[in-house]
């Protein structure tokens, strides 16, 4: 069950200059074949209130199976006014991490949710199926054709000094289903086995993810409201930058998994779901003023 927020984090929601939003289990849920999106109580509604007061948001997912710009248009299309800059993912995450550190090559375990946005800012995505071991990084994301062959490629990568990033370390991700795995965990421990190399993540919950998503908005970290569905994403990724944190039951995070979590690490404010969380944000702008006033 929810618990009743105190006051100060309601001040908090309700004065909020952004909002970051994770995608599954929080605004929509799928099947595990990441298809037939369908909209969570009160995500639709919300997300139309905050874009007609005018209150900027965005969608942060860790997963890679659709390019950004593929995740917008199936948002679009079930009537969340998300506009394709503010969508999100850690291949558009890591393609800025990467141009920024000067790596170029990259060789991708993943599809075209990661070519893709790497393309379009320039680098080198490489495919391991190319044979080639002469890159800089390796990003590993939603990849369940991954093989041994697959694996030889990477790990001769890694030991020639090519850096390991991963789009996640989450085991799970939230579907109509129930939980399904994830698999750059997976891929990103079996070439850690073997070659003692450990993958940075590039998209929830790192700092770095978060600090992109609020320049996209034009806001300071700090003054987002962070919300999500996995204790171990979202709510330390929020604190990491002095953000809101909100947790929603609507994905893989129980009540329980939540209170967990170390007392100074919790959620500021629990609720079921986005419906909820609604209520208590108020009725929209004159709510907000009088928080500010």
């Amino acid at each position: 069950m929810s618990r009743t927020p105190a006051a100060s984090a309601v001040a908090r929601l309700r004065g909020a200059q952004g909002f970051l939003f994770d995608l599954d289990g929080t605004l929509v849920l799928g099947d595990k074949s990441n298809a037939g999106l369908l909209p969570l109580p009160g995500a639709l509604e919300f997300t139309q209130r905050l874009a007609m007061l005018g209150v900027p948001f965005a969608v942060m997912t860790n997963g890679t199976v659709r390019t950004p710009a593929q995740y917008a248009g199936k948002l679009r299309a079930l009537g969340f006014a998300v506009e394709e800059h503010r969508m999100l993912t850690p291949a558009s995450i890591a393609a800025e991490y990467f141009r920024r550190r000067g790596l170029q090559r990259i060789l991708v375990l993943g599809g075209e949710g990661i070519t893709v946005p790497l393309a379009a800012a320039g680098l080198e995505p490489v495919l391991p199926k190319e044979g080639r071991a002469d890159v800089e990084a390796i990003l590993i994301g939603w990849y369940r054709e991954f093989g041994m062959a697959d694996l030889e490629v990477a790990c001769e990568a890694a030991w020639r000094g090519a850096r390991l990033f991963a789009a996640s370390l989450a085991p799970f991700y939230a579907t109509a289903d129930g939980r399904a795995l994830g698999t750059s965990r997976a891929i990103a421990a079996m070439i850690t086995s073997v070659t003692g190399r450990r993958a940075t993540v590039v998209g929830k919950p790192a700092l770095h993810a978060l600090r992109i998503a609020a320049a996209r908005m034009g806001v300071e970290p700090a003054s987002l409201a962070v919300v999500g569905d996995d204790p171990q994403l979202e709510v330390p990724m929020a604190h990491r930058a002095g953000a809101l944190a909100v947790a929603v039951h609507s994905g893989v995070g129980t009540a329980s998994a939540f209170a967990a979590l170390p007392h100074g690490a919790r959620a500021h404010i629990e609720v079921a779901d986005i419906a909820e969380l609604a209520r208590h944000y108020g009725s929209g702008r004159a709510s907000r003023a009088r928080v500010r006033a």
